[in-house]
């Protein structure tokens, strides 16, 4: 790719250009401009962005200083893919490059950090980051002293990843259909399929992908490289467990990872870098960075024992519900459900568990919109949180027939208790 500036003279608004950049997707000629010593420093005196009002008088100032109107979109976009990307990547994303769409499907840096460690621990000293994306799985392997060697199929996500990739020696990246290499010298590899589309419109890249034959490089092509040597493969968190390859001779272990209670992840481990006894894992990242796992040696679901709803509900973490081990956390808990293939758990006595949300039950009734409207009313509860599991609601639709009113605050569960639906009225417990 050469870096190059348009020598075109364009006469358009700030306002014009500020609409490119929410959102823009960068495409090759953007991409060139922004490798340029000019949109280097363009970048690094922008600075934040923390409104629309702001953009439209940094535009103008920008195109009276005499640059380009193409380059200041450009710009702008990425200094706004920036700011997202420090929920990922903190304060190294002031020094990345990004695509839209290579944003979207990167890592958090803390989650890649710990698929790094796998490889690490398991002694491998050399990984293919097979559809590497913008880099972000590269970056911690490389940052734990790997030998990287990243593959990409799209052109300008190559260079984003390239870029990002620079400060390590140890790091390659290379323009490829990873399905046409020869992957039998590589020593372990890691794999991200595609989740989107990676040509054509807009629109069409916007589309997430659910079926996984329709995943690049398409899953099961994946499953069957990922059979002859340590393998990690990276899948979005609602992939299904029938699609789940099992065990034959080397070992293979599925863990779900949630990020402060945001599920973000499936991913599936083969060989040396699967540990041996775990089938299913959860694994839980806190908000003040603490790890927490709950492990199983079966793949096969187990339900909670059922009982009466007691003083207490639970609402476990969803890397808990995806992973299907509300069974053997209510057993290892003494807590019960209340509904059959309902992910709440109840008990009489209060529990304390990072992977449980906790509620004080403060009463139950059938589910009935007016009756309810009346009690909260009575009460003087205008502060709702709406929940619901098992109930064909509308969370923001309810809330509007409810008619809310009061200073005084609680939380509606609408589910199943038993056989019914039911609304129970709760308060949060903290911690």
């Amino acid at each position: 790719m050469v870096s190059s500036r348009s020598n075109r003279v364009l006469t358009i608004s700030p306002t014009a250009i500020l609409r490119d950049c929410y959102p823009k997707r960068v495409n090759r000629e953007d991409f060139a401009r922004l490798l340029t010593l000019e949109a280097q420093q363009l970048l690094a005196s922008v600075g934040d962005l923390d409104a629309k009002s702001d953009v439209v008088k940094l535009v103008s100032k920008l195109r009276s200083d005499g640059h380009d109107a193409g380059l200041v979109a450009s710009v702008l976009s990425q200094a706004k893919l920036r700011r997202r990307a420090r929920a990922k990547f903190g304060e190294f994303a002031d020094s990345m490059l990004f695509t839209e769409a290579g944003l979207e499907q990167a890592s958090r840096l803390s989650v890649s950090a710990l698929h790094a460690g796998r490889f690490r621990a398991a002694g491998i000293k050399s990984v293919a980051d097979l559809g590497c994306g913008i880099g972000s799985e590269s970056l911690a392997l490389a940052s734990l002293d790997l030998e990287v060697h990243a593959f990409e199929i799209d052109e300008v996500t190559a260079a984003a990843a390239t870029y990002n990739l620079a400060p390590f020696a140890n790091a390659s990246v290379e323009l490829a259909d990873v399905t046409k290499l020869d992957l039998s010298g590589f020593e372990a590899l890691f794999f991200d399929p595609a989740r989107r589309e990676l040509q054509g419109a807009a629109r069409a890249r916007a589309i997430r992908k659910f079926d996984p034959a329709e995943f690049s490089p398409n899953f099961d092509w994946v499953v069957q490289q990922a059979q002859n040597r340590p393998t990690g493969i990276k899948l979005g968190p609602g992939h299904p467990h029938e699609g789940i390859p099992e065990a034959s001779g080397a070992p293979i272990e599925a863990q779900w990872v949630s990020v402060a209670g945001d599920l973000v992840e499936l991913g599936l481990w083969f060989g040396a870098v699967a540990r041996e006894g775990v089938a299913r894992s959860a694994l839980l990242i806190d908000s003040a960075g603490r790890h927490h796992e709950f492990n199983s040696a079966s793949a096969a679901k187990t339900s909670a024992p059922l009982g009466e709803l007691g003083r207490y509900l639970y609402e476990p973490d969803n890397a808990i519900v995806r992973s299907h081990l509300i069974g053997p956390l209510a057993e290892s808990l003494g807590l019960r459900g209340f509904a059959p293939e309902i992910a709440y758990l109840t008990s009489d006595e209060p529990v304390e568990s990072a992977w449980l949300k906790s509620y004080r039950v403060l009463d139950e009734m059938p589910f009935d919109r007016k009756k309810l409207k009346a009690y909260l009313r009575e009460r003087g509860i205008g502060i709702l949180e709406i929940k619901k599991r098992g109930a064909d609601i509308v969370p923001e639709n309810l809330r509007k027939e409810l008619q809310l009113k009061g200073e005084s605050a609680a939380t509606l569960v609408v589910t199943r208790v038993g056989d019914a639906h039911r609304a129970i009225i709760a308060e949060s417990r903290k911690p």
